[in-house]
């Protein structure tokens, strides 16, 4: 009989194992199953995590097969080749599809009601092409998107204006990678609009105007790639991610999130996957929010929403 909160996680690589790592310590769960086409790489990174329990809540942490993901209350699908420096994560797109393709069947044969969680890159897409190719529902299955990428705005805002990132509101919509882009309409510093933010406390003090917005945004559109090039991979942020949405899942916490997920009509777009905020709870993809967006915004939304298509209109999904 199922005891607590259980979660399996789909490839073991770098992604994958810090996300198990962040979830255990944290006591997200009472179960943690990592499955990898590498079997011996998934043992290690469970024997080296289990062993470290003692430390941390109790959780039962081992590796296996699909089968035993009867009774899953999360997937987190990280699987994938990863992406290298200088690689875009659309080039990413048709092998990291075909993978998907192959592993999906399997995952839901035992875990048909588990909400789904997608990592791999490129995120928009793969989230796309599991919808296409499953029988799961759109609530259950969507992408972190591009909740990092709106993490890394509100820390860089707030390391901009000497502030608290909790101080913060700020969200990064549309395709997480090159045409991401930012509604610098809905975004409010300690309570106040940012442009009122910026003409009462920070123009008062010369600290900032359109030309440091550019650099913020383009410092947090390239933040992926420049951690890329220093250190090889990105995983910690992402992981401490995906660890706030299993978080919203499993405690039922009816929380906005820019996730990707299938899109209906909001601001005119349809039939692809890309990050607008949405509620997220026990049940997944509770209920888009649609904010208002000015003209300008809605045009760079439609962008990426087109560059997007384009990509799917070239792959084999």
């Amino acid at each position: 009989m199922k005891k607590g909160k259980k979660i399996t996680i789909l490839g073991t690589g770098n992604v994958g194992a810090t996300i198990a790592y962040t979830l255990a310590i944290d006591g997200m769960a009472s179960e943690i199953l990592l499955i990898d086409i590498n079997d011996k790489k998934a043992k290690g990174e469970a024997m080296d995590i289990f062993q470290g329990t003692p430390f941390c809540a109790p959780v039962n942490i081992h590796a296996g097969d699909y089968e035993e993901a009867v009774d899953s209350d999360v997937v987190i699908v990280t699987v994938g080749l990863a992406r290298k420096p200088g690689q875009t994560r659309i080039d990413l797109a048709q092998a990291n599809v075909n993978i998907i393709k192959s592993v999906m069947p399997q995952i839901t044969r035992y875990a048909p009601d588990a909400i789904y969680v997608v990592v791999s890159n490129p995120v928009d897409i793969i989230t796309y092409a599991i919808l296409k190719n499953t029988n799961l529902s759109e609530n259950q299955v969507f992408g972190s998107g591009t909740m990092l990428d709106s993490a890394r705005l509100r820390s860089r805002l707030a390391e901009h204006v000497g502030l608290n990132s909790k101080n913060i509101h700020a969200y990064v919509f549309g395709e997480h990678g090159d045409t991401s882009m930012i509604p610098w309409s809905l975004t409010t510093i300690a309570g106040m609009e940012m442009s009122k933010y910026c003409t009462y406390i920070c123009d008062q003090n010369n600290r900032c105007g359109k030309t440091e917005l550019k650099e913020i945004e383009e410092d947090v559109r390239t933040a992926g790639a420049q951690v890329i090039a220093l250190k090889g991979a990105t995983f910690y942020a992402i992981a401490l991610s995906v660890r706030r949405i299993c978080e919203c899942i499993l405690r039922d916490t009816d929380s906005v999130m820019t996730v990707s997920a299938m899109i209906h009509n909001q601001y005119g777009i349809n039939d692809v996957c890309l990050s607008l905020p949405f509620v997220v709870g026990a049940q997944g993809i509770r209920r888009a929010v649609v904010p208002p967006l000015t003209k300008d915004e809605e045009d760079l939304l439609h962008k990426s929403a087109d560059a997007l298509k384009q990509v799917i209109s070239q792959l084999e999904i």
